[in-house]
């Protein structure tokens, strides 16, 4: 490890680490518009000068020079000083002054630097010039006069989302970053460029003049459009949700979020339930609180036991906890999460888990896929997977086709396959010293076909002395808590469906075939009038998860917490009270009067939720049927339109239509 020294201060730094690392490791903070952390290094905004000896007497760009034994760096020389003066005033030769206008201000890196390392004032009065702006979807706005070419969001589309949409065309002065022949970025993770961008030429169409940063009141939380467990933070005002952020976690979703992540927020005002709902002649009927009450006492007397709870894709733990004591209060049995039929064995959690984390699958060497499309059921694991593929590790695929942004040996699409793999595959991963097979959705629909994939674990040596190679990838957020919370009869839905409950609980469970429960007296809590709320018989408006604190499990095992941001709207209340003074009117009062007494008691009854981090489930495979036939299916048809808040979202909605179904839409010029 290399000693330097850093404006008179000795430390020792990585072997490779760059001169621009080795100044932040000194506590020197060092400013750039190019360089990130996660991009390779481009080194053309010149904004990182530092004088360097042994070297030419001149300032050198740190993020692109190699930190070396012996060296001596400043960073606060008068040299220093007057070079980053002048790369400064380069930069702002042609940028318009709309700061009062742009959507960057108050988050604007170019801002920031302006004033702490620019001159104030400067020497050239020529005109600016003015690029056109370009059309990159309905995701990223673009004003392109404001550009710098740092190149970030170049790279990005690169490197990271492993498709090349976005370039520079031109070349000198009139140099321009566009997507080419201005298409929509196909991209689901293109909202991410918005976030690089260190000016403001890249920002967000939905969120365009909507607020401005100090506006806003911050709230970390936990993202439910996928299993992921994306780290996010919710900027509201008032009652409103107005933009989803990522916040940084390099064990889950490092700093990136998925499109679907960032701008299904508008979705979250429109279509809501704020009222209770009450079905009279065929009609939901608007309702009070103890009319709808007593709807479902008088069915719930006669129930005797048959009752039933489905859970949604969206739910906190605490939510499924007071339902399922509220359900085995009444004498029932029935619990279920998995509304769209599935019924895999969960006898073992960890044969339903993703075992080698997140994080942990960058490192693997050979991988197996099964039945899955990465890049709509996990998009930041696909992003992981791209990461190991360009270290090296070999990816082949029994399914269903797909562009998956990497190369990919795809094996066919006969469930059969799965008990005669190909001697190459076979060989591959006899070698491997981290063999790694990732189970999707398409299996867990097929009969036999998750028996075939725990018979592989050792034919294919996934299990060795630190490392379980074995990974199932749920696309539903509150699919792990539910497991743990029991939320998995046997037989599945259709076992449900065929004891006929007298009385189901649906909450917030839109995927349901519902036509199966026509017996049923169905009562829906949720927050959006969707498939759930059409087909109630009492609709009980619910709170969305930005509504409420909450507990969440990812598809790795990793126990989280987010918080509150805003209110529900109208009558609408948190799920939990919902059914606490649901069961006083049923005469089963659930024994706790707050969220934190809930809380409590599920830590007590379910003590691996106590604590945040990650499960460990230790390994056992059931022995299960492994002759599945036929063809493996993907079980998201729609990447932007998976669930009741993305459905009620315009945004989303114009993502499906332009993005995968071709729909063209004109721009307005401004």
């Amino acid at each position: 490890m290399p000693k330097l020294t850093v404006d008179g201060v000795e430390i020792e730094v990585p072997a490779g680490a760059t001169v621009l690392q080795a100044c932040e490791l000194a506590g020197k903070e060092i400013p750039r518009f190019c360089y990130h952390e996660r991009l390779s290094i481009a080194g053309n905004c010149r904004m990182c000068l530092v004088e360097v000896a042994p070297g030419p007497p001149k300032p050198q760009a740190s993020c692109a020079l190699p930190a070396a034994e012996g060296q001596t760096i400043r960073t606060d020389t008068p040299m220093v000083k007057k070079a980053r003066e002048g790369v400064m005033e380069f930069l702002l030769i042609n940028h318009p002054l709309d700061c009062p206008i742009c959507d960057q201000g108050g988050e604007c890196d170019l801002q920031d630097q302006s004033v702490a390392y620019g001159k104030g004032r400067s020497r050239f009065d020529e005109n600016k010039r003015a690029v056109t702006d370009k059309y990159m979807g309905p995701i990223v706005k673009t004003t392109m006069t404001r550009c710098i070419q740092c190149t970030r969001c170049v790279r990005f589309a690169e490197e990271v989302a492993g498709v090349p949409e976005i370039g520079a065309i031109y070349r000198g002065e009139n140099m321009q970053i566009t997507t080419y022949l201005e298409h929509a970025a196909k991209s689901e993770l293109s909202g991410n460029v918005v976030d690089l961008c260190p000016v403001g030429a890249l920002t967000s169409k939905p969120y365009a003049f909507e607020a401005r940063p100090w506006e806003l009141k911050k709230t970390f939380s936990i993202d439910v459009m996928d299993a992921l467990g994306t780290n996010i933070r919710l900027d509201s005002r008032g009652r409103q949700v107005l933009r989803v952020l990522p916040r940084v976690n390099d064990d889950v979703n490092e700093e990136w979020a998925s499109d679907k992540t960032r701008h299904h927020v508008d979705g979250l005002v429109r279509r809501r339930l704020d009222k209770p709902y009450v079905r009279q002649n065929g009609k939901l009927v608007e309702a009070s609180w103890d009319e709808a009450f007593a709807a479902i006492a008088k069915v719930a007397k006669s129930a005797k036991g048959s009752v039933a709870a489905v859970a949604g894709d969206m739910l906190d733990c605490e939510t499924m906890y007071a339902a399922r004591e509220l359900v085995t209060s009444l004498g029932g049995t029935m619990l279920e999460g998995r509304q769209t039929g599935l019924a895999y064995d969960v006898s073992s959690l960890a044969a339903v888990n993703f075992n080698s984390t997140i994080a942990g699958i960058e490192t693997a060497d050979v991988i197996l896929l099964v039945g899955t499309n990465l890049r709509w059921e996990a998009p930041l694991v696909n992003t992981r997977v791209r990461k190991a593929v360009k270290k090296g590790a070999k990816v082949f695929a029994v399914g269903p086709t797909f562009d998956l942004t990497y190369a990919v040996t795809a094996l066919g699409n006969d469930a059969s396959l799965l008990g005669k793999l190909p001697q190459d595959v076979l060989d591959a991963f006899a070698g491997a010293k981290r063999p790694t097979m990732i189970v999707g959705g398409g299996v867990l629909a097929k009969e036999g076909a998750h028996g075939a994939t725990l018979a592989l674990v050792e034919t294919l040596g996934l299990i060795k002395d630190g490392w379980n190679g074995y990974n199932v990838l749920h696309f539903a957020a509150a699919r792990m808590g539910g497991l743990m919370l029991g939320y998995a009869t046997d037989g599945g839905i259709k076992a449900i469906a065929a004891a006929k409950p007298k009385l189901l609980l649906s909450l917030g469970a839109d995927e349901v075939d519902y036509t199966a429960f026509g017996d049923s007296f169905t009562v829906y809590i949720g927050h959006h009038g969707d498939t759930g709320a059409h087909n109630a018989d009492v609709v009980l408006p619910g709170a969305s998860y930005a509504e409420k604190p909450g507990t969440y499990v990812n598809l790795e095992g990793r126990v989280q917490r987010a918080e509150k941001a805003v209110f529900p709207p109208g009558d609408a209340r948190e799920d939990w009270a919902i059914l606490r003074a649901l069961s006083q009117v049923l005469g089963k009062t659930l024994p706790f009067d707050s969220f934190e007494a809930l809380q409590a008691k599920m830590f007590a009854d379910v003590p691996a939720l106590a604590s945040e981090g990650l499960v460990h489930y230790p390994w056992s495979a059931p022995k299960l049927s492994a002759k599945p036939t036929g063809e493996l299916g993907s079980p998201i048809k729609d990447f932007y339109l998976t669930n009741s808040i993305c459905r009620a979202s315009p945004t989303m909605q114009r993502c499906s239509a332009e993005l995968l179904h071709g729909e063209e839409f004109a721009e307005a010029a401004e």
